[in-house]
């Protein structure tokens, strides 16, 4: 044999493991290469093959599971986000992660587990993506946290990245009109008060969640999918077809290629999310009256993203936008109806055509905002023949849904939605409780009256730990007729599903000595949403005399992940972040 066919042979053995991969896709760290082999050995047991090896890697997050309605059925969406990035030349390597069900933990200490699942999530998707060098990501989420906690592993990664949401449940029927779970939850109070029977609400608990998909109304997880689209992390129009629809799965194929698409294109994150996008998302979460959680995850997503946001810029963006869309929980509109008069796009249009909008802030599709809007073409708020979508022209309230409280009691802010309270400001003296539970079993046992005014404590990120939403005590005061005239405030969270004067994320919370744990039964609080107003009428030097004499509560939990993340948490004026290159005090 010459030396040349010698050579000429060697050069055919090297291309054997050499798939034209650029190098710059992280994956080829495990693809190519003879000294790979046994990488690509691994991959072989699980049927890829060397058309994959040439293809980029795109990792698909599924966190389905049986634990609640919203992600029962994320693996058939996640298997069409498969067949979507392997038709566009991809290599799709599916992986799970965790899930909380929300409504299912709600009102017990499991309540604590959800925002720590955020963290769980996050940190998950950015182990496994790093670990297994996935040059993209698909991001699947369901329930509540789901949402938050896959963008903030996409930012953290950086990875060109798609969220998909798992989509909405139908709405249940009951007693001639539809239903959500948040009327299961106020129909408890309404027992209580006598104003309905147990056999109605058995009937309800029965009707109400009829299949597969998150709450139906503008609670957390449609809040969030919302401003998936707004900040520019889905395509437009991904948010709205329902769980169970052929729609949601054409989406999921979609966002599937366009992943493969923002890897060739190399189009990350950081791209298009800016200080821009983000006032977009809450923009939108105004109009629409989304989720007080919104206001915690955004604030979660900027501070990942090395963004400038402060709590304050919600009340700068709400104080500018008006709220133009009536649904669940101040309405009686689900997401579904929003979906069938053309969903999300809808809302974004009417807001950016009254200038209210950063029409060239960027999205994961390449185009601009305004780019989108134009493509995709939604109708006019003012040709759509429904009840429950106002013009900017004619809004529902001149200003935005979501308001930032302050004053002596919160100096570092507190979150309130407005939900077409006609009377928004209490002043009278506070019962004080130190957790969730006593706080039910008053409003349970005791009935609320006219006037009162409930501070339930030592619930924040570290106190709780972890910021329980408190759906239930809500709903018993809301069933118990007292949406305009009972005040409710907290350290802790409320479901996107709450109504009424009910203000949570109050800082800083007691646990770190924050105002709210100085105060006693009988203290005299005001609420004044107008003036945007949280305080206690006392003095700064008796506030000063009382943290003199403060004691730090023990912890509830010294071992396993609630200790954890409840010592890694930071304040919910930041976003109840852990991650230490984000957290601030």
């Amino acid at each position: 044999m010459s030396s040349g066919q010698a050579a000429a042979d060697a050069s055919d053995e090297d291309d054997r493991f050499d798939h034209d991969k650029p190098a710059d896709l992280r994956s080829s760290e495990v693809t190519e290469g003879a000294e790979h082999a046994p990488h690509r050995a691994m991959f072989r047991a699980m049927g890829y093959d060397d058309k994959d090896f040439g293809s980029p890697m795109v990792g698909i997050a599924n966190p389905a599971a049986d634990i609640t309605p919203c992600n029962v059925h994320l693996d058939e969406v996640a298997e069409a986000a498969w067949h979507g990035v392997d038709d566009a030349g991809g290599m799709p390597i599916e992986f799970g992660t965790i899930t909380i069900s929300d409504a299912i933990s709600m009102g017990t200490e499991g309540m604590k587990a959800s925002l720590v699942s955020r963290e769980v999530i996050a940190d998950s998707v950015e182990l496994v993506s790093f670990g297994e060098r996935m040059d993209g990501l698909v991001t699947i989420g369901g329930c509540d946290k789901n949402l938050p906690g896959m963008m903030m592993a996409a930012i953290r990664t950086d990875l060109p990245s798609v969220f998909l949401y798992g989509g909405s449940i139908m709405p249940g029927e009951h007693g001639g009109r539809e239903v959500t779970i948040q009327n299961v939850f106020e129909g408890v109070g309404s027992v209580a008060t006598g104003d309905m029977s147990e056999d109605e609400l058995d009937h309800l608990e029965r009707n109400a969640c009829p299949g597969a998909g998150a709450c139906g109304g503008m609670f957390t997880a449609n809040t969030m999918a919302s401003i998936s689209e707004g900040i520019g992390f889905a395509p437009l129009g991904s948010a709205g077809p329902p769980a169970e629809g052929d729609d949601r799965y054409e989406t999921a194929a979609r966002s599937g290629e366009l992943a493969v698409e923002a890897v060739e294109e190399r189009r990350r994150p950081s791209d298009f999310l800016t200080r821009e996008s983000f006032e977009n998302a809450i923009a939108l979460q105004v109009a629409v009256a989304g989720s007080t959680n919104a206001v915690l995850h955004l604030l979660a997503m900027a501070a990942e993203a090395g963004v400038d946001l402060d709590v304050e810029d919600f009340n700068e963006v709400s104080r500018r936008t008006p709220k133009i869309a009536d649904l669940q929980p101040g309405g009686e509109r689900m997401m579904n109806d929003l979906h069938e008069v053309g969903g999300v796009p809808v809302i974004l249009r009417a807001l950016h055509e009254a200038d209210l909008l950063h029409g060239d802030a960027g999205t994961v599709t390449g185009e601009t905002l305004a780019e989108a809007l134009e493509r995709v073409d939604p109708p006019r708020i003012s040709d759509l023949d429904v009840d429950f979508l106002h013009t900017v022209a004619d809004p529902l309230s001149e200003e935005g849904a979501i308001r930032i409280l302050t004053g002596n009691l919160a100096p570092d802010g507190a979150v309130y939605k407005y939900t077409g309270e006609a009377n928004t400001t209490i002043e009278g003296p506070v019962r004080v409780f130190e957790s969730e539970e006593p706080a039910m079993r008053y409003v349970q046992e005791e009935g609320v009256e006219a006037g009162d005014v409930l501070c339930i404590r030592n619930e924040g990120p570290r106190g709780g730990p972890g910021m329980r939403e408190m759906l239930g005590v809500t709903s018993a005061v809301a069933g118990q007729g007292h949406t305009e005239d009972v005040a409710l405030f907290t350290d802790g969270r409320f479901s996107g599903a709450t109504r009424g004067l009910s203000i949570g994320h109050v800082a800083p919370e007691a646990y770190v000595g924050g105002p709210v744990g100085l105060l006693e039964d009988g203290d005299v609080v005001t609420v004044d949403v107008e003036n945007h107003e949280l305080s206690v009428d006392l003095s700064d030097a008796e506030l000063a005399e009382r943290r003199e004499d403060w004691e730090q509560p023990e912890p509830n939990y010294e071992s396993g992940v609630l200790a954890k993340y409840g010592a890694a948490f930071g304040s919910a004026a930041n976003g109840a972040v852990t991650n230490p290159a984000a957290r601030e005090e």
